[in-house]
């Protein structure tokens, strides 16, 4: 029997850890606990690798570990599973995946893609390459909205590799595409491994977002940069779409102001309500057209306006009139309130007589006030006149506006300036097909992204609205019918499940590790190599890349980083920083052969001819495009931590 060559590479895989596992405890003099642990580690990777269900693979070998390392006390080893249970199950921040997951399966399953890549292949159509660039944009929002890479893969395996491959593209580019451009969910927020990751290593989930922004943008800026340049310098493997793929029909009424759709929208809109031209034509939908065509300045000319007077503004700070203790006030103020003696009739604590107790010495030869201190006005220097901290404090209102509001000022009013400038009344219609498909769903990921990253929601309470936001949507398109609710429900219990079990496993497990003192081990193989912080960075990535291939990133999050998170203080590693090359890294081993799980989510809805070789080799310039993007966030730290320290300084 011919064995297939992923089984080939696992069976050699667990070979060489059972090998490296029975080496390391032939050559000590003696097995501690410690070894124990590593043996543990060593065991649940090849009983994962064997298809036995990860979380249960982690709860038994942490059990049955703990019951020897408690010297087979079983009620202890029960109390630590129990207590781990809890430790994990009251994480607040694990709410958000369910409701995170709930809006992604909601928006997949209400079919929303279809519409947003016909509508951006049109309004990239221009572009080299336009079809592989549509749908590296498609899968850069559809991922930022569902953050599920096997969904995403899928759908767009079924929607854009036949209408690539039917414009002659070829199948390693188209392939390599899609791919490349479903893994980024794991990346861009709200992805749930950076929510995964903030429980495992105690970052803030808010901050994570915030860092992972820029790095996603810039990973997906790449993709289609290299997808632009090899359409340029090799036409045969994107050709151009001809023109009546481009075509884009004009409606009825539109058809009697013009015949041409490359005409000007915005000018023979307003010829037309003069009268005379507009005879055939309702003039209320010429003010509908108009409406349409005013919007992006409108939003423009608001957005500029309220961020400006945002980035402006400064609220003014609270000032106190603060008096030296003793010193003279005037009868004004004194009437106003503040302390003073209480009357001798009050009741109160009283001097004691003078007769028999103590008393006041005697003025004579004593120092004494000065004439007239008691009377004698504040001097100017000590007490301010009324209103000069208002005033300053008006003053201290206003500043400048800083020079990166000006930079998107100046792009975005660019980008206003020449769509009203080439607006033809078919650049209006792919313009009306996106408001319709693209900026709903964008409204709905940056609302509860900007939510978050603003401060103005939790990440549950923002997961909460982004989970009605779904649903909304999904009736917005009438595509909310019982059956796609039930779906959404039944697959967001069940991948929700997966998730909590995964914890309370890997809770079990990071417990029983550190009782046997394989943490200790560990950082003092790491600590005793005299590592430097690059060195240290290089050997973790390397290991969570060759991880990548045999191992889910559930699976290297629970049980790998709590191995990893507390050597970063050591090496003066940032825990947040260290996370955005973690997820970063995670994506490379999604594209890397030979287990590559995007590779086999694609070839299973690809057509027959299409190979599982022909797909691996179109992932390889992507996996190379993704190790460029972690030597530039190594080299760069600020692309990630820019907007964190930004937002929360």
């Amino acid at each position: 029997m011919k064995i297939r060559k992923e089984l080939w590479f696992g069976l050699s895989f667990m070979v060489l850890i059972v090998g490296a596992a029975a080496i390391m405890l032939l050559r000590v003099e003696t097995i501690t606990n410690g070894h124990l642990g590593l043996l543990m580690l060593s065991l649940v990777v090849v009983a994962i690798m064997l298809g036995f269900p990860t979380a249960f693979t982690l709860m038994g070998m942490g059990m049955i570990f703990t019951w020897f390392a408690y010297e087979r006390n079983t009620t202890h080893t029960l109390d630590l599973m129990v207590q781990a249970a809890y430790k994990t199950m009251a994480n607040d921040v694990l709410i958000a995946v369910p409701l995170f997951v709930f809006m992604g399966y909601l928006v997949e399953r209400a079919n929303l893609i279809e519409t947003l890549f016909k509508s951006l292949h049109l309004a990239l159509a221009r572009l080299p390459g336009a079809l592989a660039v549509a749908t590296l944009v498609t899968c850069t929002i559809f991922a930022t909205a569902t953050g599920i890479v096997g969904a995403v893969v899928t759908l767009m395996g079924l929607l854009a590799l036949p209408a690539m491959l039917r414009a002659g593209y070829s199948i390693p580019l188209a392939a390599g595409s899609i791919t490349a451009g479903g893994c980024l969910g794991i990346l861009i927020p709200p992805s749930v491994l950076l929510i995964v990751y903030g429980a495992t290593a105690g970052v803030s989930v808010v901050q994570l977002y915030a860092g992972a922004f820029f790095p996603g943008v810039m990973l997906a800026s790449l993709y289609i940069l290299y997808v632009i340049i090899v359409a340029k310098l090799k036409p045969a493997w994107a050709p151009p779409l001809s023109a009546a793929d481009r075509a884009v029909p004009l409606p009825p009424f539109t058809q009697r102001l013009t015949t041409d759709p490359g005409a000007h929208a915005l000018g023979r809109l307003v010829t037309a309500l003069k009268g005379g031209r507009n005879a055939d034509v309702p003039v209320g939908h010429l003010l509908r057209q108009l409406g349409i065509v005013v919007l992006p300045g409108v939003i423009f000319a608001v957005l500029a306006l309220t961020s400006y007077r945002a980035v402006t503004t400064v609220a003014p700070e609270a000032r106190y009139d603060i008096q030296e203790i003793g010193s003279a006030r005037g009868a004004a103020d004194e009437k106003a309130g503040g302390l003073e003696e209480p009357p001798s009739d009050s009741g109160g604590v009283q001097e004691p007589p003078s007769e028999g107790g103590l008393a006041e010495p005697p003025a004579s030869g004593s120092v004494q006030e000065p004439p007239g201190a008691a009377t004698a006005p504040p001097a100017p220097a000590a007490a301010a006149e009324p209103g000069s901290a208002p005033a300053a404090a008006d003053a201290a209102t206003i500043r400048a506006a800083p020079t990166w509001w000006w930079v998107c000022f100046a792009v975005v009013g660019a980008m206003v300036a020449l769509f009203y400038l080439f607006l033809s009344f078919a650049r209006l219609e792919i313009f009306k097909m996106l408001l319709a498909s693209f900026f709903p769903l964008m409204l709905l990921i940056l609302s509860v992204l900007g939510s978050i990253v603003l401060g103005l929601a939790t990440p549950t309470e923002a997961a909460a609205m982004g989970a009605l936001g779904g649903f909304l949507l999904a009736a917005a398109y009438r595509r909310l019918t019982m059956s796609v609710l039930k779906e959404s429900v039944f697959l967001t219990a069940k991948t929700s499940a997966m998730v909590c079990w995964l914890f309370v496993g890997s809770a079990i497990f990071s417990a029983a590790f550190a009782l046997l003192g394989g943490q200790a081990l560990v950082e003092e193989w790491v600590l005793s190599m005299n590592l430097t912080k690059i060195q240290f960075l290089v050997l973790s990535q390397v290991i969570i890349f060759i991880l990548g291939w045999p191992l889910e990133w559930t699976e290297i999050i629970v049980i790998f980083m709590p191995i990893f998170i507390p050597l970063l203080d050591d090496f003066g590693v940032d825990p947040l920083f260290f996370g955005l090359l973690v997820a970063l890294n995670l994506q490379t081993a999604f594209l890397s052969p030979p287990v590559a799980m995007a590779a086999f989510y694609l070839k299973g809805v690809s057509p027959p001819h299409v190979t599982l070789n022909q797909i691996f080799l179109g992932m390889l310039p992507f996996m190379g495009i993704q190790v460029l993007a972690i030597l530039l966030l190594y080299i760069w730290p600020q692309i990630g931590l820019w907007l964190p320290q930004l937002l929360y300084k």
